[in-house]
């Protein structure tokens, strides 16, 4: 019987310790952090792309897939809540 118990209580750390990760992953991919840092490298790899193949303004056109980029991050919370409610009829 104790070692049912211990057993159980294990298990119910585990599960708790994996619900964390799960919630922090879920932050994650919803913080300004993420959205951020992944700006600022689309930024930084589109400016470089540009430079190599010669255009003639790269700093200037690396924000269009940046600004592309963020727009698409600020309007997919619409999007999925569309999806959802059509999903779920």
């Amino acid at each position: 019987m104790e070692n049912d118990l211990d057993e159980l209580k294990r298990e119910v750390a585990t599960i708790k310790e994996r619900n964390q990760r799960v919630e922090a992953d879920k932050a994650w991919e919803t913080s300004w952090a993420r959205v951020l840092s992944i700006v600022v490298v689309t930024y930084i790899i589109a400016t470089i792309a540009l430079f190599t193949i010669g255009n003639n303004s790269p700093f200037t056109n690396a924000l269009i897939p940046t600004i592309g980029f963020f727009l698409s991050v600020q309007s997919l919370p619409f999007i999925k809540r569309a999806w959802i409610k059509h999903y779920l009829k």
